[in-house]
This record gives structure tokens, C-alpha cells and sequence, in this order.
């Protein structure tokens, strides 16, 4: 399959959509489709480097899961956002789980092939280093909600990132596939003070619940919360 196919996807996103198109066609020459099944493992922690991912359709949970099975949800992946760029810069193994969450196509350029590229055009480490940053930015924010943001606003705000992508998707979406307990994991609360905050914003008017939906009706509100 020629990957040109899948350029409009990926320029949607403003990682690749700012790359020079040099490194974009390089990226999308050597790239080759995954498909995933639902729940199937992409890779586990301690896996060795596999290279660099784009999500195409679907989505994919990054997380671990204790010796007790429990699950810590940190991230849902979905189009058109790439990762897997941290184990290029240190040659480590994988540090998280990852999982796709229903069936699920990937872009995926293999580890070798992508530090062959780079051996030949150095200058291109630092567009990876931006992806890399644009992440260590976010978790620092997530950190900072997490010690100082009662639940509702680190509700909102989780809500209102995951529709704008991360920042890295434009427009922003209004409508987000994501259920409760996803959403419940990833925020580090539970299932009951979850459905709880978000029954309240739905009798605000400000979201919309559906089965493994949740509606953004009014982001002006929604933001409001976010800032309490």
C-alpha cells in the first residue's frame, strides 16, 4: 500500500503537519501498516525498542498493570498522534504497556530503519526531540493538576485536552470515545466520583452522556471548570 495514502490523516496533526516535507516523505517511505485486534499488546514493559508509531484508526491505552492486576490508564493514543520516539533517544526498553482498545491500524517505522535515516540526516533529531518535549510538557501539567486541582476541575480539563488532542490536533472535537472507567483510570479516581462529577456537568448542561460517549456541549463552560 502506498503510504502517501494516509498523509491527509497525519497532517491533521501538528507534529507531522510542521515536519519539512523531506522528513515527512522519509517518514511516511519507510513506514508500513499494523493492524491490531482489540486488546491485542502492541508491546510490554521491558520490551525491547520496536521504533516509532503513528495511530491511523482506533486508539491505543498506554498504561501498566500491578502485580494485584490493577490497571493504571496514562494515556489513550488516537489519530493521528505518533509516539514511541522516547526509546529512540536512549535504546531502553519500553516502560509502559500498550494495548490497542478496539481494532486499531498503525504507521509503523522500524527501529532501524529510523536511526539509519537519522545517521544520514541528523538534523531531523530535533523534530523527534520536539515530539518527545510537547509529552514531557503534559505530564508535568498532569503532575501539577494532580497535587493542586480539586477532581471536578482535573476533570474538565482532562475532557477539554483529550478533544483538543493534546494540543496537537486541530479542530478541536466535540464528541470523545471514552468510557467512564477509561477516563476514571486515567485521572487516578475512582468509577463512583467519576460518574458522579460527570452526572453533575451533564445537569449543568455543559456535556452529554452516552454509552462509551461523553458529548462536549458547551466548552466555555466546561473551561470554567477546568480553571476552579
Amino acid at each position: 500500500m502506498d503510504m502517501q495514502l494516509w498523509r491527509p490523516q497525519l497532517m491533521r496533526g501538528q507534529w507531522f503537519s510542521h515536519l519539512p516535507v523531506s522528513f515527512q516523505d522519509s517518514l511516511l517511505a519507510a513506514a508500513r501498516l499494523r493492524r491490531l485486534t482489540s486488546g491485542q499488546a502492541l508491546f510490554k514493559r521491558g520490551d525491547p525498542p520496536c521504533g516509532l508509531y503513528a495511530v491511523l484508526e482506533g486508539a491505543v491505552r498506554v498504561g501498566a498493570v500491578s502485580e494485584q492486576g490493577k490497571e493504571a490508564l496514562l494515556s489513550l493514543i488516537e489519530p493521528p498522534h505518533w509516539f514511541g520516539e522516547i526509546c529512540l533517544f536512549d535504546g531502553q526498553p519500553r516502560t509502559h504497556d500498550a494495548f490497542a482498545a478496539g481494532p486499531c491500524t498503525l504507521l509503523h517505522i522500524a527501529q532501524n530503519t529510523l536511526l539509519a535515516l537519522l545517521e544520514t540526516q541528523p538534523g531531523y533529531w530535533r523534530h523527534l526531540a520536539l515530539l518527545m518535549s510537547q509529552k514531557l510538557r503534559m505530564t508535568f501539567i498532569n503532575l501539577e493538576q494532580l497535587s493542586l486541582l480539586p477532581a471536578p476541575a482535573r476533570l474538565a480539563h482532562r475532557l477539554l485536552m483529550i478533544a483538543e488532542g493534546y494540543g496537537q490536533t486541530t479542530p478541536p472535537r466535540s464528541v470523545l470515545q471514552l468510557p467512564q472507567e477509561q477516563l476514571a483510570s486515567m485521572l487516578s479516581l475512582s468509577r463512583q466520583t467519576t460518574n458522579q462529577i460527570l452526572k453533575d456537568l451533564q445537569g449543568q448542561g455543559i456535556i452529554g452522556l452516552s454509552y462509551g460517549e461523553i458529548e462536549i456541549l458547551d466548552a466555555a463552560r466546561l473551561r470554567a471548570v477546568a480553571t476552579i
